[in-house]
């Protein structure tokens, strides 16, 4: 274990993910230390992991924080310099931090996030910088399944803002960097299979819940940054589009449909009255 990865934590925010999370963990070194926040009140997984895996522990939550709240959690036990983003459903790829490392050491710490890339290609932003090298792409934004935060240029008491619960948190944080000046970079041999949607589940109550925090998190993303009339603009097309689906839905007597359009203008209506992103799977 080289002297980077000595200064690297993992965080992982895990919500009764036993069933995807030790591939996730098997792909990390197991001389790196890992902190999980299980966003649950599920003692026996901290029990299983802590007993299976000397380089891990499991901190219960007692209550779904969602993805920012969760990770400001694991970030503040902390004590390396690089704080290693990780969802459950992610798997390092054999080079992932060895290529990261190359990067680390061509850019001489001058970032705030480096982001591997995904095993089936991230995909070339629009908005890329000029590239230092062609393997390492200076981008505005990355996803948050794999992202590395250097905690020495991410100064912020709370790294993500927790008004977000589900979806733009990391986007925003990117936001945040970008108007400080700091660099974020995609390294694009640096490889991590996502295997999407499986840390989760795919329960109906799930699937509502991520409908009614995408439209709140979509008008509160742009009503944070750009302002009331950009954030209505953006979020208008989307409200008049799932009434009309929702009475397509009515029509057609398709409960499914009917009920993510339902929440869909639920999570909207309620980020246009300005109320907090208070819904959670089991309020469903």
């Amino acid at each position: 274990m080289n002297s980077f990865e000595k200064n690297i934590t993992f965080v992982i925010v895990s919500f009764k993910s036993d069933h995807i999370i030790e591939k996730c963990i098997k792909s990390i070194n197991p001389n790196i230390k890992i902190i999980i926040v299980e966003n649950s009140d599920n003692i026996l997984t901290k029990n299983y992991l802590e007993n299976k895996f000397l380089n891990v522990e499991v901190i219960i939550a007692k209550e779904n924080l969602g993805y920012g709240r969760g990770n400001n959690l694991g970030i503040s036990k902390v004590n390396t310099q690089y704080a290693f983003i990780l969802n459950p459903d992610a798997i390092l790829e054999k080079n992932c931090l060895l290529e990261l490392y190359k990067a680390k050491s061509i850019l001489q710490d001058d970032f705030v996030i480096l982001a591997p890339n995904l095993l089936s290609n991230y995909g070339f932003f629009s908005n890329q910088k000029n590239n230092l090298q062609k393997e390492i792409m200076e981008v505005d934004y990355v996803k948050g399944f794999a992202i590395l935060i250097n905690l020495k240029k991410c100064t912020y008491d709370k790294i993500f803002d927790e008004n977000f619960f589900l979806f733009l948190e990391e986007i925003d944080l990117c936001k945040r960097i970008k108007n400080n000046s700091g660099k974020i970079f995609i390294i694009q041999n640096s490889k991590v299979e996502h295997l999407a949607k499986q840390a989760s589940g795919d329960s109906l109550n799930i699937e509502l819940c991520r409908n009614w925090h995408w439209m709140w998190s979509l008008f509160y993303y742009n009503y944070k940054h750009y302002g009331s009339l950009v954030a209505y603009k953006v979020t208008m097309p989307k409200l008049f589009s799932s009434i009309t689906k929702l009475f397509i839905a009515l029509i057609l007597f398709n409960k499914k449909k009917m009920l993510i359009h339902y929440f869909r203008l639920g999570g909207l209506l309620n980020a246009f009255l300005r109320k907090p992103s208070w819904l959670r799977p089991d309020n469903i």
